[in-house]
């Protein structure tokens, strides 16, 4: 079940329509889980400074089960994050970060118990 959390100081209206089934569609295919197991929430017009500098900028919170917890499958992730992020927010890449969490079954909740149980 992942979870993505993409935070900008981009307005919204400069954001494409469908942003946030794009990133969906993309969680999916990039980490290899059912669409209809991703969430994604968008955040836009934040206060954002990103190396120091509050020009257009983004951040990426990408956290799941099982596939985000190695240093090879994040750099395998990144790439292609940051591939369909570039393309939908119109940003370079050095105006982009990328944090990933693994997440343990035991810490998701859902139908009245967590994941463990399901």
């Amino acid at each position: 079940m992942p979870f993505l959390e993409l935070e900008t100081n981009l307005p919204a209206g400069r954001l494409p329509p469908g942003l946030a089934q794009e990133l969906c569609a993309a969680a999916a295919d990039i980490l290899g889980k059912p669409a209809e197991r991703v969430n994604v929430t968008v955040r836009s017009g934040l206060p954002m400074v990103l190396s120091g500098s509050a020009e257009p900028c983004a951040q990426l919170l990408v956290s799941s089960i099982g596939v985000v917890g190695s240093a090879e499958q994040n750099q395998r992730h990144s790439a292609r994050f940051f591939d369909c992020l570039t393309a939908q927010l119109g940003l370079g890449p050095e105006r982009i970060v990328i944090r990933f969490y693994p997440l343990e079954p035991w810490q998701i909740g859902k139908n009245r118990t967590v994941m463990t149980f399901l």
